[in-house]
């Protein structure tokens, strides 16, 4: 099989996985009754995503095949992921947070390593084939946000014996971890990745981690940078875990119970997936136009507009207040998420160009997405949950809010305005 099919297969099923649960799991919760805990299911990928994906990977470097502990992780992870959902389905109108969240935490800590090693492999086997990476990893690489749509849209659309679709019924976990154990198969099949490690010293926890690159917090521009991602990574998890609950609510309301996106919320937030995709394309245009700066910008700006949305729209007339906070989605994400790490690539040195690639991460899905998950657990709580008369419109607004002066704040702080040429030392 040629080797880029092969990658594009590796990618689909890699996403698949994460796909299946990840902007429903909040439904379920919700539904099971565990509505306050869904915070902390989100949470925990933040907190392993701090220490796994750099412990996985001096595995990787040193001892095991990149491709062997690809099929490790994800053995493991989905089996923990088939308990999850065989203790959810034996357990239906009783589940029990502790076990439940205990099998879900272990799968997600050897599955978060695993869009690293994905990566990881996917170069070597590019380069193996005397392929150029820059050209041809992104169109392999699309397939991975191709399978998280097709996935989401399976859970929406498919229903169990009962009638009650994937999305709201265990069936998304035994999804996810019959996917994670075809990959822990597949990955057997992919080429093989020397350990260049190997007879070499071994990479500290703290290189791999980038928590050698802390010391850029010495020069303003990075420390505001890393500052302000770990800011706006608080801000991804939030539409995660809520979304989909936000949405299915609609149901409870006379006024729009029988309201086509009231009973398909995966659906409707898989448009936001769709606008991911293409939004990448037109990052290397807007940063070489308008500047590093202004790319972030438009991002923050994205976010109080994928919230303010939210808060205003619903399942019925204002329906296309919902689509256009989805495909405004694309905006906030890619241009954060892409242009953030292309500037973290393109302004420091080789000798800590990794570590600080570790430290962008460890500030936005590590610290950020952890404390963005628990104050949105307390914002929806507050709001929501725990208010005499719940509100969801409030719960957003206040999220819009909370973008809006991250927003205002970065524009007074920042003051790199072009995009850098490539550092050179």
């Amino acid at each position: 099989m040629n080797i880029k099919l092969r990658l594009i297969v590796m990618n689909f099923l890699e996403f698949a996985v994460w796909g299946a649960y990840l902007t429903s799991m909040g439904g379920f919760l919700y539904g099971a009754g565990l509505a306050d805990k869904i915070w902390l299911f989100f949470a925990i990928q933040g907190i392993v995503s701090i220490f796994m994906p750099a412990l996985m990977g001096i595995v990787a470097d040193k001892w095991i095949q990149a491709q062997k502990v690809l099929s490790i992780c994800h053995g493991i992870a989905g089996l923990f992921m088939m308990g999850a959902g065989v203790y959810a389905m034996t357990n239906v109108g009783n589940v029990q947070f502790v076990p439940f969240f205990v099998l879900h935490a272990i799968s997600v800590a050897f599955f978060m390593p695993t869009i690293a090693i994905a990566n990881s492999v996917a170069y070597t086997g590019l380069d193996v084939a005397g392929l150029d990476s820059v050209k041809h990893f992104p169109p392999i690489r699309v397939f991975g946000t191709i399978g998280f749509i097709c996935c989401m849209l399976a859970v929406n659309f498919i229903t169990n014996g009962s009638g009650v679709q994937f999305q709201h019924s265990h069936e998304q976990f035994l999804l996810s971890g019959a996917l994670s154990l075809v990959l822990c198969c597949y990955a057997l099949t992919l080429p093989a990745c020397p350990c260049l490690g190997k007879g070499k010293p071994s990479k500290s926890f703290a290189e791999a981690s980038g928590l050698s690159a802390f010391k850029l917090f010495k020069e303003p521009k990075f420390a505001v940078f890393f500052l302000f991602s770990m800011f706006l990574g608080a801000s991804l998890q939030i539409t995660n875990g809520y979304a989909n609950t936000f949405i299915t609510h609609f149901r409870e309301v006379p006024e729009f119970a029988n309201t086509w996106g009231a009973h398909n919320a995966n659906a409707l937030i898989s448009l936001s997936q769709l606008s991911e995709t293409l939004c990448i394309l037109l990052i290397p245009f807007c940063l070489r136009r308008f500047g590093i700066k202004k790319v972030m910008l438009i991002s923050m700006v994205a976010w109080v507009l994928r919230f303010g949305l939210f808060g205003f729209g619903d399942t019925g007339s204002g329906v296309w207040m919902l689509v256009l906070s989805c495909i405004v989605y694309g905006v906030a994400f890619d241009f954060f998420n892409i242009s953030g790490s292309l500037y973290v690539e393109y302004t420091t040195s080789d000798d800590i160009r990794s570590s600080a690639q570790g430290l962008f991460m460890l500030m936005t899905n590590g610290l950020g997405a952890t404390l963005g998950t628990w104050a949105a657990g307390k914002v929806v709580d507050h709001f929501v949950l725990a208010a005499a008369t719940p509100s969801w419109s409030s719960a957003w607004l206040a999220f819009a809010g909370y973008a809006l002066v991250v927003a205002v704040l970065f524009a007074l702080l920042f003051t790199e305005e072009k995009f850098p040429e490539k550092n050179k030392r």
